[in-house]
């Protein structure tokens, strides 16, 4: 009897060290928590745009509770619908908490099988995987900062910046998942496209910022009652902030010629095209939403659309090179 039960041990153990987690690569199971921590932290923007953009940042004047007395808002409150549209993106940070729990819980026993398989253990993996919890409870933190400050334009354009820092950390996450190893490291293009696709990543990070800026000096301060905004010319920072758009659409069309005129990976060519696409609609909605008084919709729409672009000009530095591949197993064509 004991075996047979030694015997089932280890073929169950066999079992569970598929050829794809032989290989390096997380497991899908872990990926998808992954994955979902990436898509999480980009909603939670959107969330926290609409709190700002309905005046609703103040609809729980308090924290860590959401009134005097209650972490949930109350019938006494004077605050209208407004606390439950701030009080829903404050629940929204609890989701946001399991789930970077669950990516330190999967990259931990992403650890453990790795080892039993006798695999590197690649500790890039739970470093990567801390940043979601420790991420998400500075904003928690800097989200009380912003209550307390009544709505302060610095302490609101912090707290989305501070989103965009862990969405790149999700990234990372969700891109170093998926590679077979960390070393080597395989460059797919030339040097000037690796250049191009950097410049590409910082040109989309000023983007960022300026539309943030943008925001932070129009009419949308995040409270009827509060009309705290940087003291910054509208017009000039708009005018900025397009400038910077229009550099960073010639930046994707110069990628998109050299890819076609290289030997470049074919996903850098779909996530090159997928960028501009995006960016082009950006464009549309950016100036729409100019010249009709920026309608709520419109700017959520814009948030949404930033994001997105963000985050897949974060994908292409991953796209131009592989970790853990020898040179005869590359395929530049993949």
């Amino acid at each position: 009897m004991g075996s047979d039960l030694s015997v089932f041990f280890m073929t169950s153990t066999a079992a569970l060290i598929t050829p794809e987690f032989k290989s390096g690569r997380c497991t899908p199971a872990v990926r998808g928590i992954f994955v979902a921590n990436l898509i999480a932290q980009c909603a939670i923007v959107v969330t926290g745009a609409i709190v700002r953009l309905t005046s609703s940042g103040l609809g729980c004047p308090t924290w860590p509770q959401c009134v005097e007395g209650s972490y949930i808002p109350t019938a006494r409150q004077e605050e209208a619908w407004h606390k439950y549209v701030e009080f829903g993106n404050r629940l929204l940070t609890f989701a946001l908490v399991i789930l970077a729990i669950a990516a330190v819980a999967a990259a931990i026993m992403d650890r453990r099988r790795r080892k039993a398989a006798g695999l590197p253990a690649r500790r890039v993996i739970l470093f990567l995987a801390l940043i979601p919890i420790i991420g998400t409870f500075a904003q928690a933190i800097l989200g009380g900062i912003t209550v307390l400050t009544g709505l302060s334009p610095l302490s609101v354009s912090a707290h989305f910046l501070v989103s965009t820092v862990i969405a790149a950390g999700c990234v990372a996450l969700v891109v170093r998942s998926r590679d077979l190893g960390d070393q080597p490291i395989i460059y797919l293009v030339r040097p000037e496209l690796q250049i191009l696709t950097w410049a590409m990543v910082g040109t989309a990070f000023a983007v960022v910022v300026l539309g943030v800026i943008v925001t932070g000096r129009g009419p949308h301060s995040g409270d009827a009652e509060s009309e705290s905004r940087f003291g910054f010319d509208p017009r000039t920072v708009a005018w900025l902030h397009a400038d910077v758009v229009l550099l960073f659409i010639g930046l994707i069309l110069a990628m998109l010629l050299a890819v076609r005129l290289t030997k470049a990976p074919r996903q850098l060519f779909i996530l090159t095209l997928t960028l501009l696409a995006i960016s082009m609609v950006q464009g549309v909605i950016g100036y729409t939403q100019y010249f009709s008084g920026l309608p709520v919709a419109l700017v959520t729409v814009h948030v949404l659309g930033a994001s997105l672009v963000w985050v897949t000009a974060l994908f292409m530095p991953a796209a131009i090179r592989t970790r853990g591949l020898t040179d005869e197993r590359v395929d530049r064509n993949s």
